[in-house]
This record gives C-alpha cells, structure tokens and sequence, in this order.
C-alpha cells in the first residue's frame, strides 16, 4: 500500500508578489545568510536567484525577506 498524499506549505502571498519581479534584482535574505542576483523564476516551493552566473535554488521555507532592486 503505498500513500500518495502529498502535503506542501506556501506562503500564496509571498509566491503572488514574486511572481510581479521575475527578472528583477533581488536581495533575498535567508536563515543562511544572503543572495543579490537576478530572480530567474518563482515556483510554490522555491525561487531561483542567479548570481555571477551560478543558480541558487531557495526554498520559499527559509526566505527572511526579499528586497527588490
């Protein structure tokens, strides 16, 4: 028997707003410290911010804030 449920946590606010600054710079503070790059693409679960041409994968979970520009 196997469980398909699957169970996933976001925050619809923060995911709408993001979306509005694809493409944008971006500071993105995380329980990690920071990243200042290009926002490359919003999913529900993460954000993809490139810096000096490397992709950092961030999920949404561990975002402080996010400071456009």
């Amino acid at each position: 028997m196997t469980n398909n449920n699957l169970l996933s946590f976001y925050d619809p606010y923060v995911y709408q707003t993001l979306t509005t600054i694809v493409g944008k710079i971006v500071t993105v503070q995380t329980i990690r410290g920071s990243v200042r790059g290009s926002l490359k693409n919003v999913l529900p679960d993460h954000i993809v911010v490139e810096s000096n041409g490397t992709p950092f994968f961030i999920r949404t979970q561990q975002i402080i804030w996010v400071f456009p520009g």
